[in-house]
């Protein structure tokens, strides 16, 4: 019944919601030139670098002085596929996007755990071992973000 009365209401041809503007394109240039200006220390970078590396089972050898202590071994079975080089600079990107969207100037290792599950979610193909262990991306995402050091 309130799908019906939903169709009644809204299903009119002439009836067209209208778009309203909420930033210009030069607001979202500015904001997109703001956000460039954001600081990150190279700890988070390596933070980063670390992160996308730990969805590479073949590269592991390649994280920082800082991760070399860290128990990844559970996760080559899992991971079929790891995250590219593409994966680094969107989650850069997203870590500075939301910093720049707390007011703050720099980036903080909270940014990166907040921006990482939707940055590499759709770019890590995980195997079928994992599938048969009903775990799901977010899960070994999650696990990554354990496991590795925060600066």
């Amino acid at each position: 019944e309130e799908e019906r009365l939903i169709a009644e209401n809204n299903a009119h041809p002439e009836y067209f919601p209208q778009a309203v503007t909420v930033a210009s394109l030069a607001d979202i240039t500015a904001a997109r030139a703001m956000v460039d200006k954001i600081y990150m220390d190279p700890k988070i970078l390596d933070y980063i670098l670390d992160i996308v590396f730990a969805t590479r089972p073949m590269h592991h050898a390649g994280l920082s002085e800082r991760q070399q202590e860290s128990h990844l071994e559970d996760l080559v079975p899992l991971i079929q596929y790891g995250a590219s080089p593409r994966a680094t600079i969107a989650l850069v990107l997203a870590a500075k996007a939301l910093a720049f969207m707390e007011g703050r100037a720099y980036v903080i290792p909270q940014d990166v755990k907040e921006a990482a599950h939707d940055v590499l979610r759709h770019r890590i193909i995980l195997s079928y071992e994992a599938e048969a262990e009903n775990l799901s991306v977010d899960n070994v995402i999650t696990r990554i973000l354990e496991e590795l050091k925060t600066p």
